[in-house]
């Protein structure tokens, strides 16, 4: 019988229904979509003027999502470096450009997930410009 186990980081931003950071299922782990959201409800990459204008940095938001799966990955006993597919969702396809950018700082082509980018229509909420799927390996 596979084993399983959930993931729920009271550390991190709560999932918005009834479902955890990510799940284990013998030796892989299945992250939740992941977003630059802070536990406190604010967003990594996103600027808010005293006017309200609201600036939102792709690059930015990126970097957060990657550092947020890594943290979850960590607390299942894995790693970045684990990843073996992505699927990123991009509410705007001129963001590509700055999204690769700063995911090549963490990942290069030999050791890196498979991955399958998508634009979506909305994400849920108005200041995200990404977010990410993930699956991880355990090589244990």
């Amino acid at each position: 019988m596979t084993s399983t186990e959930s993931y729920i980081l009271p550390d991190r931003a709560s999932a918005l229904a009834n479902y955890p950071h990510a799940r284990r299922v013998g030796d892989l782990i299945f992250v939740s979509g992941v977003s630059s959201r802070r536990p406190d409800n604010t967003h990594e990459g996103v600027t808010i003027d005293e006017d309200g204008t609201v600036h939102r940095d792709a690059a930015q938001q990126t970097r957060a999502v990657i550092e947020n799966i890594g943290v979850i990955l960590n607390t299942a006993g894995a790693s970045l470096e684990d990843l073996v597919d992505l699927t990123v969702f991009l509410v705007d396809m001129n963001d590509y450009k700055a999204f690769n950018e700063a995911y090549n700082e963490y990942f290069d082509t030999e050791t890196g997930p498979s991955r399958t980018t998508v634009a979506v229509h909305q994400l849920p909420h108005p200041n995200l410009l990404i977010e990410i799927k993930a699956v991880a390996h355990l090589r244990r």
